[in-house]
């Protein structure tokens, strides 16, 4: 337990893009009574600014952390991913004490890193199991047991595999709806057309990729088909490189709003633009969602917008396939081929009564918000 001091000091430690803003989201809610730092494990932690200060050593994989992509862990290792390790293990060490209570969102990689560094007592959330696949395994059981005090799960039976062994776990439902970034952006006023569709390209190395056949998809409706298009620019993707990718020119922004970033366009086909900050903006006046993103989409699902996703050759299936029995129906899959994501926007565009089905769905398998009163009510308790 660290010193007593005026404030108390809590520590946040994420470990990817999403965990990032869940986490900030939450420290955002503290009371100013609370002194808190936040610790972005990868990645340069942009979700936190203005939040709180940032502290801990920066480290850069080259997959930032997405297990979703095969052979991920062995190119982190080959392109020099196990230097960042040290520096990481040698600052959490460092600060053993120093705070009244360190929180760990995200997935088992932060419990693991603490608790082997001497952390005990952690407050975590966990982000990443979704109950509808693999449930806790038996050394996940007992290195909970030992490094945590309470744990938050987003499923019921989560919760239940560790209270069984008399750990404090419980589920309030899912935080992921709690914390859908909302930021000045006012996309209702971009709307020119009946339908719209927020485009969700991910985070990483292979989003100005997935933009491409996004965008190639959307070129291959009938110009009176398409929808007004949006698209949530993550923190550290380059737009520039995005317009590269598929021969959109941007055009200036023509707002004060600090979210806009402007428009891409070829004369023919138009994307507004705004800051992943202001996602929950754009899903609001969407219809669907085209996404290749991890927390974003569950956040989309949750709020009733149905989700294509395309499956990439370089996807670890095992995992694809774990987050696709929690989908369901919600989340329509197809190859990663233009042609193929056009045909199946087209039929849900022009589908009211599916879209609306499958949006049922979604907000049934994901569950709602609640989880960020009990979070708070037990970390300020």
């Amino acid at each position: 337990m660290a010193e007593a001091s005026v404030r108390p000091r809590f520590l946040f430690i994420s470990n990817g893009h999403g965990e990032d803003w869940i986490a900030a989201a939450i420290v955002a809610r503290l009371p100013k009574t609370i002194e808190v730092e936040a610790y972005p494990m990868i990645g340069a932690g942009n979700a936190y600014s203005g939040v709180c200060p940032i502290v801990g050593p920066r480290a850069t994989l080259a997959s930032e952390g997405w297990r979703n992509v095969k052979g991920s862990l062995r190119r982190d290792i080959a392109t020099g991913g196990l230097g960042t390790v040290p520096p990481a293990l040698r600052f959490l060490r460092g600060i053993v004490g120093k705070y009244d209570r360190v929180v760990v969102v995200g997935d088992m990689v932060g419990v693991m890193a603490a608790y082997g560094t001497g952390h005990r007592d952690l407050f975590y959330l966990d982000v990443y199991k979704t109950g509808a696949a693999r449930l806790y395994s038996a050394p996940e059981r007992w290195l909970i047991s030992k490094a945590c005090q309470t744990v938050f799960c987003r499923a019921d039976n989560l919760a239940q595999t560790l209270t069984h062994i008399g750990i404090d776990a419980r589920c309030a439902g899912n935080v992921m709806m709690d914390t859908i970034p909302v930021g000045e952006y006012d996309a209702e006023a971009r709307r020119s057309r009946p339908l719209a569709v927020t485009l969700l390209p991910g985070s990483r190395a292979l989003t100005a990729e997935s933009f491409a056949l996004q965008v190639a998809a959307l070129r291959s409706l009938p110009a009176e088909s398409r929808p007004d298009v949006f698209l949530a620019v993550a923190g550290g993707i380059n737009v520039d490189d995005l317009a590269k990718q598929t021969g959109l020119r941007r055009t200036a922004m023509l707002s004060a709003e600090p979210s806009d970033l402007g428009e891409l366009s070829d004369g023919d086909l138009t994307i507004h633009m705004a800051r992943g900050g202001a996602m929950g903006n754009l899903l609001t006046v969407s219809d669907l969602v085209l996404s290749q993103a991890g927390t974003a989409t569950v956040q989309a699902l949750g709020l009733g917008k149905p989700a294509i996703t395309f499956v990439n050759a370089r996807d670890r299936r095992s995992r694809f396939n774990d987050e696709q029995m929690l989908f369901g129906d919600a989340r329509v899959v197809v190859p990663a081929e233009a042609p193929a994501i056009g045909a199946a926007l087209r039929r849900l565009l022009e589908d009211g009564t599916e879209r609306r089905r499958l949006g049922s769905i979604g907000r049934q398998r994901i569950g709602g918000p609640g989880a960020m009163d009990a979070i708070l009510e037990e970390l300020v308790g």
